[in-house]
C-alpha cells in the first residue's frame, strides 16, 4: 500500500462518529483584527453608582448654594470699586487690592492676626497636650467620662464662656481682686482689652478642639514601645523624646492647624476681649461690611484671609510629607 493511502486510513473517520467540540483546536484570529468589544456593566453596578450620585446630591447641592456661590460672589466683588455714600461700582479692576495692599493699617491687622493665632495655637498646644496624653494612656474605667468632661466646654457657647472671661479678666474681675486682696499687687493688671486677654481667652476655647484632634491622632501610640524602651536601659526623657513625642507628632500637627485656623476666624473673643483695640482680619472685615459699609474692601480682606488659609494648609501638608518621610521613609511617604 502506498504510504500516502496508509497516512490516509490512520487519519479516516468514520461516518457518522462526533468529535467533541473541545477538540477542534480554536481559530485563531487575523493578525490586526481589532480587539473584542468590552462586557457592557452589569445592571447592579450602574444601579449602584445611581444610588451614590442620589446620595450625594442633596450634600453636593448644599455645598454649592451655601460655599460655592457665596465665595464666588465675594471673588467678584472684590474686584468693584467703592465709592461715598456706600455705592459700589461695578467693573473689574484691581485698584481695591491696590489701597488695601498699600496700607500700613490693614498690614498691621494681618501682622496681629497672625500673631494672635501663632500665639493661641503655641499656648493651646502646650496646655492640652498633657490632658490629650493622660487621656489616650490611661485605662482607667472613668476614661469615657474624663473624655466627656475634658470637651464639656463645647457644650457652652463660645460668646458665654468670652463674658466668663471678661468677668474674670476684668479690672474688677477675679483674678485681680484675688490678687489685691493677698497683697501680692498694688494696682490691677490689665488682662482685658488687649492682646493678652484674647490669647488668655481663646486658648481655654480652642482647648476641647485641640483635645479631641490630639487624641485622634495618637493612634501610633504604643505602651509596649515606651517599656521597651525602658528596659532598655532609657530614661523617661530619653524615652519621652525618642518615643512618645515622635508618636504623636501627627496628632500635634493636626491640632495645631485646627486651632491656628479658628484663631485666624475668630470675631467674637478679639471683639469683646479686646475692647474694640485688638484689630484682626475677621473684626475689620465685619466693620467694612456692616458699618462702613465697604464692601469691596471687605471683600479683598476676606480673600487675603482665605491666602492665609492657603499657605497655612501649605505648610501644614508639607510638614506632614516630612514627617511620614522621616519616620516611614521617603519611598512610603510618596505612595
Amino acid at each position: 500500500m502506498p504510504a500516502e493511502t496508509h497516512e490516509a486510513a490512520k487519519t479516516h473517520v468514520p461516518t457518522g462518529t462526533h468529535i467533541p467540540a473541545e477538540t477542534h483546536a480554536p481559530a485563531k484570529s487575523p493578525v490586526g483584527a481589532p480587539a473584542p468589544a468590552p462586557a457592557a456593566a452589569s445592571p447592579r453596578r450602574s444601579g449602584t453608582a445611581r444610588l451614590a450620585l442620589a446620595l450625594l446630591l442633596p450634600g453636593l447641592l448644599a455645598l454649592l448654594l451655601t460655599y460655592a456661590l457665596p465665595l464666588v460672589w465675594v471673588v467678584r466683588m472684590s474686584f468693584n470699586e467703592s465709592m461715598d455714600g456706600g455705592l459700589i461700582r461695578q467693573t473689574f479692576s484691581l485698584a481695591t487690592f491696590g489701597e488695601v495692599l498699600s496700607s500700613s493699617h490693614y498690614w498691621n491687622v494681618i501682622g496681629q492676626t497672625v500673631e494672635l493665632g501663632v500665639l493661641v495655637t503655641v499656648f493651646t498646644l502646650l496646655v492640652s497636650y498633657p490632658v490629650a496624653l493622660f487621656l489616650a494612656r490611661t485605662t482607667s474605667r472613668w476614661r469615657s467620662l474624663l473624655v466627656a468632661l475634658a470637651i464639656a466646654p463645647l457644650l457652652i457657647s463660645s460668646v458665654a464662656r468670652t463674658f466668663g472671661w471678661m468677668a474674670i479678666l476684668g479690672s474688677q474681675g477675679v483674678i485681680n481682686k484675688t490678687l489685691t486682696g493677698i497683697g501680692a499687687i498694688d494696682s490691677p493688671l490689665h488682662l482685658a482689652n488687649n492682646l493678652t486677654g484674647v490669647v488668655i481667652a481663646s486658648t481655654e476655647i480652642y482647648m476641647p478642639f485641640a483635645i479631641l484632634a490630639m487624641i485622634s491622632g495618637f493612634g501610633r501610640l504604643d505602651p509596649a514601645l515606651e517599656h521597651a524602651a525602658a528596659s532598655l536601659g532609657a530614661p523617661r526623657r530619653t524615652v519621652f523624646r525618642r518615643v512618645v513625642l515622635p508618636l504623636t507628632l501627627p496628632g500635634v500637627l493636626t491640632a495645631a492647624l485646627l486651632v491656628f485656623v479658628l484663631s485666624l476666624s475668630g470675631y467674637v473673643t478679639p471683639r469683646l476681649i479686646g475692647g474694640g483695640r485688638v484689630f484682626v482680619l475677621a473684626t475689620e472685615i465685619y466693620d467694612e461690611a456692616i458699618t462702613s459699609l465697604d464692601w469691596p474692601v471687605a471683600a479683598v480682606l476676606s480673600m487675603l484671609l482665605l491666602a492665609v488659609f492657603g499657605v497655612v494648609i501649605a505648610v501644614y501638608l508639607w510638614a506632614q510629607r516630612a514627617l511620614e518621610a522621616r519616620f516611614t521613609g521617603p519611598r512610603e511617604a510618596r505612595s
